[in-house]
């Protein structure tokens, strides 16, 4: 008995754990967690953790903005189809399920920054506060794509990773459509808004269902790359359907019939500052409107705000608008950001398209009903009023619209139908459709982005109105005062020439009429409820499963095993 050592035998382990004089270990017992390798080998892994971490939080912020370059201004449409790749696999090898939920987030963070950057000017530090929380909604959605493609996937769970991952995506895209979170800004379907085979696609099931065939080709993709030879057919034949589908709904999707054309003139003033902009910018209106005159107009659209409180007050400006009407023989669109009483008698600053025509303001107005966060108003300003100094936050809250309006011109043996909307209610498919069922043969959205002039804003507004024209087949105007204005057809087609950034003009287009509805007009956003439908057919099959793995009750378990001994071999 040296060294105060007590030699083991019978095969049992010594005191310190050892293998028995024969050798082996026993059968009963496995070894410790700290016995696992020796604690100098440890150190350096628990060393390189927090290093490793912050790289790979890094690259799951940039993977995660990568999406936005397929957007305008770059507008990479083809991007779309392979950006998401990289945040796939990476979440993919995260080796827990809290990893893949913060890579997620991180990632989910990076992407709202990337799509919505040109707003650092106005909210500064705040853009990030709210990228973060946004970036929440991409944690659970982390965990379901390292479930269903961590490992290697079956066929199977393949096959459920081409349908749950974009159904998750969608359900995303739809909790942050809420207007109170910002709106259905940078939805991934919007990338592909000068994709004709997309835009028809859209016209069956909206932006949703591009959203979801742009993510299931990036599922599919991640699959054809990693995944072991059952998975991979699997993906590739899911990735044979996605095509196969795009090039039926091609060939098979109902599309409105033209009827007629109307010619619309939009007037863009450029950018106008300095002291008296607001009186400069109504003359300049008027002398760009001016130069449609005799060219046989139907109607003459203005930008968002192109009048200001003080001109609307005064009594002489409804006169000018009424002289430029029957001097174009065409009613004005013009839009009003001043101090109102609306017809349910509320008093406060609205947003108004408003209607003139040669007598004056024709009574058809419709109130913007759904404000920009923070832009127009501050959701709880009791509690966040402080982002008034720390950015261009909304001084006074805008007031909102209590419902959509279709207004009739009055001239005209044709009498023509529009439906106005106000800035980002472009942005909002389903606004479109209702006034698309309530009788609308033209889509007119007033808008200014000048705060974000020289920013990816302007082009990635205008392009909206694409989507929304090929959504519902009818023709789209998107007018501005600053740039990009641009007109679509009812199949989400170019019309005419857009009016840019550095432009100050008037010009008029042919606008084709259309009658009969798209497929997404008449169901709306069923893709969405089968997305939903999708996650919760995932969460059942997963619940089965998990009831199918559990012991029945009664059902007596496997014996425990001790550091000491076992039922077979008892410690002595």
């Amino acid at each position: 008995m040296r060294g105060g050592r007590v030699p083991a035998s019978d095969g049992q382990p010594s005191a310190e754990g050892k293998p028995s004089a024969q050798g082996k270990p026993p059968a009963d017992r496995r070894p410790a967690a700290s016995e696992a390798q020796p604690s100098a080998d440890r150190r350096p892994a628990r060393r390189s953790i927090p290093a490793s971490g912050w790289v790979r939080g890094a690259v799951a912020l940039l993977a995660g903005a990568l999406p936005a370059l397929a957007f305008p201004a770059p507008s990479l449409w083809w991007l779309a189809y392979v950006a998401l790749v990289p945040w796939l696999l990476l979440i993919r090898s995260a080796g827990t399920t809290r990893r893949a939920a913060l890579d997620g987030w991180i990632g989910g963070t990076g992407f709202v920054i990337a799509v919505h950057h040109w707003l650092m000017p106005s909210l500064h530090v705040f853009i990030v506060l709210l990228a973060a929380l946004l970036g929440l909604l991409w944690a659970p959605w982390g965990v379901l794509a390292q479930r269903l493609l961590g490992g290697t996937p079956s066929a199977l769970r393949a096959a459920a990773a081409v349908v749950a991952v974009p159904s998750g995506w969608l359900v995303i895209e739809l909790v942050r459509s809420w207007e109170g979170l910002g709106g259905p800004w940078g939805l991934l379907g919007a990338s592909q808004w000068e994709v004709a085979p997309a835009l028809r696609v859209a016209s069956v099931g909206g932006v949703w269902l591009v959203s979801l065939l742009v993510v299931a080709v990036n599922t599919a993709l991640v699959l054809l790359t990693v995944a072991r030879t059952g998975a991979r057919t699997t993906g590739g034949l899911l990735l044979v359907v996605c095509v196969l589908t795009v090039t039926f709904v091609w060939a098979w999707a109902p599309q409105p019939v033209t009827t007629g054309t109307a010619r619309i003139a939009v007037v863009q003033p450029g950018v106008v500052s300095g002291p008296g902009s607001v009186e400069r910018r109504l003359a300049r209106g008027e002398e760009l409107t001016r130069t449609v005159a005799g060219r046989d107009v139907d109607l003459v659209v203005w930008g968002e705000s192109s009048i200001g409180a003080g001109a609307w007050r005064d009594p002489e400006t409804a006169r000018r608008l009424a002289a430029l009407s029957r001097e174009t023989g065409a009613d004005l669109l013009v839009n009003v950001d001043a101090r109102q009483t609306n017809g349910s008698g509320r008093s406060g600053i609205f947003k108004s398209a408003v209607l003139v025509g040669p007598d004056g303001p024709t009574g058809d107005r419709y109130d913007k009903m759904r404000l920009v966060p923070f832009g127009e108003y501050i959701p709880a300003r009791s509690l966040l009023g402080w982002a008034t100094s720390v950015g261009k936050a909304a001084g006074e809250d805008r007031l909102r619209g209590d419902r959509q309006v279709v207004m009739t011109l009055p001239d005209g043996d044709e009498r023509l139908r529009i439906g106005p909307l106000v800035c980002f209610e472009s942005a909002f498919p389903d606004m479109s459709r209702r006034l698309t069922r309530d009788g609308a043969q033209v889509l007119v959205a007033q808008s200014a982005t000048s705060t974000f002039q020289e920013s990816w804003a302007p082009a990635q507004h205008a392009s909206l109105g694409a989507l929304r024209a090929a959504e519902n087949g009818r023709p789209m105007v998107h007018a501005t005062l600053t740039g990009i204005s641009a007109v679509y057809g009812p199949r989400g087609e170019r019309i005419g020439t857009p009016l840019g950034t550095d432009e100050s003009a008037a010009a008029v287009y042919d606008v084709p009429l259309t009658r009969g509805t798209t497929l997404y007009g008449r169901f709306g956003d069923w893709a969405v409820y089968g997305a939903l439908a999708a996650l919760a057919a995932l969460c059942a099959a997963e619940g089965l499963r998990s009831l199918r793995k559990r012991p029945a009750p009664g059902t007596p378990g496997r014996s425990a095993r001790t550091a000491h001994g076992s039922p077979e071999r008892p410690e002595r």
